[in-house]
């Protein structure tokens, strides 16, 4: 279930967003002020933000620009809800990190569906992140026959060329024609190369490998 923290001082429009929400599944917290929503924050962080613009103390704008600037809120959708409706305002609003900005009175249908809206985005945006990490933390699989990188791991273990025929069960011309041949492959020197090659590039030794 999705969370979304209604941000107002007005008790009215609080209980009608909190019910209109609920009615559509999402999980609602309340907070009247900026500084009550950021208190939130700390132990609680939100899928959505929906804050009003004009409220005592800390305001709309100035809560936008605290949040944006904590690890917690820094990509949280966030849609301003507020009875300034000049381009300016609005301007400001989207400077200062907001995903959308609804002017007062607004239909509560319009507001359902750029709440979804951001949920959806946002999570788009995480899966893609997450496939971006995946994709840079995995080196590109070993350019080597399954009998080379068999040997590349022993190579990389520290065994000679004996020891790896003895393991293998290879006979030692064997060996060397597969260390030849990585070292081809991989565009390396010396065994020493190949060591730090798999280091370097992240790649890790096989489930299974080196037993």
């Amino acid at each position: 279930m999705s969370t979304v923290l209604v941000v107002d001082d007005d008790a009215t429009m609080q209980l009608a967003l909190t019910r209109r929400l609920q009615d559509q599944g999402f999980d609602v917290v309340n907070a009247t002020s900026g500084e009550e929503a950021l208190e939130l924050f700390t132990t609680r962080v939100a899928d959505v933000v929906v804050s009003d613009v004009m409220m005592p103390g800390m305001n709309g704008f100035e809560f936008c620009h605290l949040l944006r600037s904590k690890p917690e809120g820094e990509m949280v959708p966030f849609i301003f809800l507020s009875s300034l409706g000049e381009l300016t305002n609005r301007v400001q609003g989207h400077l200062l990190g907001a995903d959308d900005y609804l002017v007062k009175p607004f239909s509560a249908q319009e507001l359902i569906a750029k709440v979804k809206g951001a949920i959806a985005r946002s999570q788009r945006l995480h899966s893609a992140l997450e496939r971006m990490v995946e994709k840079t933390s995995k080196p590109a699989p070993l350019p080597l026959t399954p009998a080379e990188e068999r040997v590349f791991w022993e190579v990389v273990q520290g065994f000679t060329n004996k020891q790896i025929g003895e393991r293998l069960f290879l006979s030692p011309r064997t060996v060397q024609t597969h260390l030849s041949n990585m070292l081809t492959k991989l565009n390396l020197d010396n065994r020493s190369q190949i060591v730090r090659f798999a280091f370097e590039q992240g790649y890790r030794m096989p489930e299974g490998e080196g037993e």
